[in-house]
């Protein structure tokens, strides 16, 4: 629990979909999925199928993103923090 709130949905999941969304937030329009994925040490098809939410991002990941962007992990997770 973050501050007394889950990281998960109602239905008991993380929404991988808003995740992406958020990824894709903050990737914006000056920089490529290529260079993206580069600077957190995955593929381009990796990164992509994250962006679409289409796979659970590890902890590992989330920490990289964090590092490199300066985003929080609850950002990441929840849109929150």
């Amino acid at each position: 629990m973050v501050k007394g709130k889950s990281l998960r949905s109602s239905r008991g999941s993380i929404n991988w979909k808003a995740v992406g969304r958020r990824i894709r937030e903050l990737r914006g329009f000056d920089m490529s999925q290529e260079e993206f994925a580069r600077s957190i040490g995955v593929s381009q098809g990796h990164f992509s199928y994250m962006e679409r939410g289409e796979k659970e991002i590890g902890a590992e990941i989330l920490l990289r993103i964090h590092q490199e962007f300066g985003k929080s992990i609850e950002w990441l997770l929840t849109g929150e923090g």
